[in-house]
């Protein structure tokens, strides 16, 4: 199915979870934010929170400094 990833169109399995998502990007164990539709998704629901065709996801990484 097609998403737009970060502003960006790309092809993803059919039945991804947010999770599926961020396992198939290598983002796990990864500090990241995450939106889908304008909409925040908990970590915590990561792995039952569907992809559908023509999300609008956005993935945003923690980086530490200081």
């Amino acid at each position: 199915m097609n998403i737009l990833l970060n502003g960006s169109p790309r092809v993803v399995p059919d039945n991804l979870t947010a999770g599926g998502l961020i396992n198939e990007l290598g983002l796990a164990n990864t500090r990241l934010a995450l939106e889908v539709n304008q909409q925040i998704v908990p970590r915590s629901t990561f792995e039952t929170h569907p992809i559908r065709p023509d999300d609008k996801v956005e993935i945003v990484q923690a980086i530490g400094g200081g």
